[in-house]
């Protein structure tokens, strides 16, 4: 089987997630893409940080200390309203694919999320 190279030199992702297992996960999986990695450990922090230098995606968790992802997400799509951002969960609850749907994000992932998932899911938004 050919694995497909992603090639996203130039592009920003924003990680917003509190889990250092997941931090290690994405980064690992990312590695290799050529994308630069921001994070941020709270909605506040991704808030402040697409503020401050807007990505080019925000891969946001939903299960966040001081905001959670539903809100900040919701915050960052009043303001950038073209910003893809994909929700990502690993304690899932009743509503929360149509509740971060509706705050304006443009995926809803389950953890665990597969390797092959995650880079096609990323790959429609950062072409």
């Amino acid at each position: 089987m050919i694995k497909k190279e992603y090639n996203w030199t130039g592009k920003v992702i924003l990680i917003a997630e509190d889990s250092e297992t997941s931090r290690h996960y994405f980064s690992a999986a990312l590695r290799r893409t050529g994308a630069t990695l921001i994070w941020a450990r709270t909605g506040i922090e991704a808030i402040e940080s697409v503020r401050n230098n807007p990505p080019d995606l925000v891969f946001m968790d939903l299960d966040l200390p001081v905001m959670n992802g539903i809100m900040a997400s919701k915050l960052i799509h009043e303001e950038f309203p073209a910003l893809p951002i994909i929700a990502q969960t690993a304690h899932i609850q009743s509503g929360d694919a149509k509740d971060s749907l509706a705050a304006g994000c443009s995926e809803f992932m389950t953890k665990p999320i597969s390797l092959d998932f995650l880079l096609q899911t990323l790959d429609k938004y950062l072409q």
